[in-house]
């Protein structure tokens, strides 16, 4: 990541530069998630040459799975196939992506200051925060609008179809008193529950169904689930974050009918473990993230960071 984000800064010229390069202490700033069309800060990929755009993509694939690559690649190319939905009337197009670096890549490679990136634009937002060499990997967000592109009944283009998918798999193999507990609400929410918050709820009521009160079964899928949002981390960030999470207990909450193609929302709660699924408008369009709310934004490897230097400066520890 530090090698990726130094050859993106050094790919852009003066202006993009000031636009992307932004300081760390800038908490405003740096605490955003916006996946809706709207302006943000940053570098915007449409005015890059070359070099800088592909250093922009490099940069960003150092925080996702390949597949999950291929996933925000598809996301950013719906961009197109929604401007045609909509008669080309708003302009959508598939360089509307922003980067931002927060704070001196080089820095951290001594251990003398936390940065992060941010690559974010409509339905796509990942954000990585390096201290001390950890990296916290949240939030990360994936929406598709469409979120299925079909031809004669068969599906051309579903970029989140895992996410989909496992979730129905595991409504399939709850029995019915399962399954009463995990429905929650008879109707979906316009949105995810969190939104664009900065900072994310903890413990979203009602809880849902708990892990511990699922069968072998379920269970299973339900693990399975968790795993494909960690699984948009590279394999370290995924398998590490599954170390943290093993032996926590899981709740598991739907909104929505259960009916195929209906309007619906879930979400997956777990220790600093937030996941969230919803589809909108007239079910085609979804929104997706995968956020931490105890330590979004690296606020677990800055504490841990602050804390060391505290400690370091008072002659304890050298």
């Amino acid at each position: 990541m530090r090698t990726a984000a130094l050859t993106l800064l050094a790919a852009l010229d003066g202006q993009q530069r000031a636009l992307a390069a932004q300081p760390f202490e800038d908490h405003a700033a740096r605490r955003w998630l916006e996946y809706r069309p709207r302006h943000r800060p940053g570098a915007s990929i449409a005015q890059m040459s070359e070099a800088p755009r592909k250093a922009a993509h490099r940069l960003l694939s150092t925080g996702l799975s390949d597949h999950a690559y291929a996933q925000a690649m598809s996301i950013i190319a719906l961009e197109e196939v929604l401007d045609r939905r909509e008669h080309w009337r708003r302009g959508r197009h598939s360089n509307d992506y922003w980067v931002s670096v927060f704070g001196d890549p080089a820095g951290d490679a001594i251990g003398d200051a936390p940065w992060s990136w941010r690559f974010e634009g409509h339905h796509l937002s990942v954000t990585m925060t390096v201290a001390g060499g950890q990296v916290s990997p949240a939030p990360v967000f994936f929406g598709a609008n469409p979120a299925c592109v079909s031809y004669a009944g068969r599906p051309v283009s579903r970029p989140l179809a895992p996410e989909e998918d496992l979730a129905q798999v595991l409504l399939d193999a709850m029995a019915p008193a399962e399954r009463a507990l995990a429905v929650v609400a008879g109707q979906a929410p316009g949105d995810i529950r969190t939104g664009t918050s900065p900072r994310a709820r903890q413990d979203i009521q009602p809880l849902g169904v708990a892990a511990g009160q699922l069968g072998s079964g379920p269970r299973a899928v339900l693990g399975e689930l968790v795993t494909a949002y960690l699984d948009r981390l590279p394999a370290e960030l995924a398998a590490s974050e599954a170390d943290r999470l093993a032996g926590a207990e899981l709740h598991f909450a739907w909104e929505g009918p259960l009916v195929p193609g209906a309007r619906h929302y879930y979400r997956v709660q777990g220790d600093d473990l937030l996941i969230e699924y919803d589809t909108t408008d007239d079910g085609n369009h979804a929104h997706t993230v995968l956020r931490r709310p105890r330590s979004d934004f690296g606020d677990d490897v800055l504490a841990e960071h602050y804390h060391q230097v505290r400690h370091n400066a008072a002659g304890t520890a050298q």
